[in-house]
């Protein structure tokens, strides 16, 4: 599941809204609704976003958070390391190789480097 997956459910679930009634309302197939929301299918378009914000009434900091869900929510990445160093190629294989096995809270610590890097 992906972050952006993961928060279209909780908006439905909350509402009361299944799947069915959300793709119907929103011109698209249940089957793909339900695979954005397992991370079967790629970033959703910003046109789909925006119907999507638009749909549950989502406005200010949540409907940016929603857009910057979508956009980091990607499920199949490619990551061009040319030009980097060797130790950052190094990382980002190793890292593909070993993400399915780290626990959350190795994840979570990975992305606290991050957020403090800026």
């Amino acid at each position: 599941m992906t972050p952006f997956g993961k928060r279209i459910r909780e908006l439905r679930r909350d509402r009361g809204i299944t799947q069915a009634e959300m793709a119907r309302d929103l011109n698209i197939s249940a089957a793909y609704l339900s695979a954005l929301e397992h991370g079967r299918r790629g970033r959703p378009s910003w046109f789909l976003v925006q119907n999507i914000i638009t749909y549950f009434n989502i406005i200010w900091d949540d409907a940016e958070e929603l857009q910057d869900l979508a956009r980091l929510s990607h499920p199949r990445l490619t990551v061009n390391t040319s030009g980097l160093s060797p130790i950052a190629t190094e990382f980002v294989n190793r890292l593909a190789d070993g993400i399915a096995d780290l626990p959350d809270d190795k994840v979570a610590a990975m992305m606290s480097l991050l957020d403090d890097q800026g």
